[in-house]
């Protein structure tokens, strides 16, 4: 790869490689990841860091290998470096200047004098690389400690209950109107054609063998008339037929089969159904029931006529 693809263009793509790679797998909403997550965005800088550091240690390292070939070698490899992508001199010298390497040729100025079992020394300037990092860190540690202790900033605890909360709030206004969370107490009357369509087709396919597909009434009772056994109304029809009817016989819980959005439309379309007057109908049972929560006139409480069994 590195004959055909230069280092300043190597280290881009494998950091943008692992970079897409960690916003693939971490799921982090509508928020890129190394926003949502600090860690993220400090293992993206240790990564590019250390990326940065090989190349530049490699790149120290071949010079100094040159330097210690034979001219037969260095012509060599110089011919067979004309065939291949020449690197920039704008890169040459950005690495010259984060290196700052000195060549072999001036390696007895930086000899230092005393000598260890053989072993010398060179005095070599920490390279700028390294330098610009450190003073980095110590900008990035003030920065931290100021935030996050003299500011009061939020730490990683802090945040998660804030989300926590946040989340709850969510779920709350998620329940309001979630079709298939729905319960007795938010169930509303629908009258929608459509939907009432579509609670004929569940009654006719569900309800029709108690209640006759005109719900007169045959095993089940008459859902035509005024007369509730558990109470009429949108909210008390829908935790009848979820929960079943009376105990040990009555209607079965229908919440194992039905969802409540589909438990809402049959029973809005049960309630459609009220003063149709169908052939030959049930007796009535139970008793009449009056909407308590309906406006009132002079006359007194004003029945529900839509209500249902």
């Amino acid at each position: 790869m590195k004959k055909f693809f230069p280092v300043y263009v190597r280290v881009p793509v494998i950091f943008f490689i692992v970079f897409a790679l960690m916003e693939y797998f971490i799921d982090s909403g509508d928020r890129p990841a190394f926003v949502k997550y600090p860690m993220v965005a400090v293992f993206l800088f240790v990564f590019l860091f250390i990326l940065i550091a090989i190349e530049i240690t490699l790149n120290a390292v071949n010079r100094v290998m040159y330097q210690l070939m034979s001219p037969e070698e260095k012509a060599k490899l110089e011919y067979e470096s004309s065939l291949r992508f020449n690197e920039s001199e704008w890169y040459k010298n950005l690495m010259q200047r984060l290196t700052k390497t000195q060549p072999i040729e001036k390696e007895g100025d930086l000899l230092m004098d005393h000598d260890y079992d053989g072993i010398k020394e060179l005095d070599n300037n920490l390279p700028p690389w390294w330098v610009y990092l450190f003073y980095i860190c110590i900008i990035f540690g003030v920065v931290y400690v100021a935030r996050y202790e003299l500011f009061g900033g939020n730490n990683q605890e802090t945040e998660l209950k804030m989300e926590m909360a946040q989340a709850k709030v969510d779920v709350e206004e998620y329940l309001k109107t979630a079709p298939d969370l729905m319960d007795e107490k938010t169930v509303v009357l629908l009258t929608d054609k459509a939907d009432l369509a579509a609670g004929k087709e569940i009654f006719t396919t569900n309800c029709a063998a108690c209640h006759r597909a005109d719900a007169g009434g045959q095993i089940g009772p008459n859902l035509t008339d005024d007369h509730w056994i558990l109470g009429g109304g949108i909210k008390n029809l829908f935790h009848t037929i979820t929960n079943g009817g009376r105990d040990g016989k009555g209607m079965i819980s229908w919440k194992g089969t039905l969802k409540p959005k589909e438990i809402q439309k049959v029973a809005s379309y049960i309630l459609s159904l009220q003063g149709s007057n169908p052939k030959d109908p049930k007796a009535p049972d139970g008793e009449i029931w009056v909407d308590e929560s309906a406006p009132k006139n002079d006359a007194g409480a004003k029945k529900d006529t839509t209500q249902v069994k």
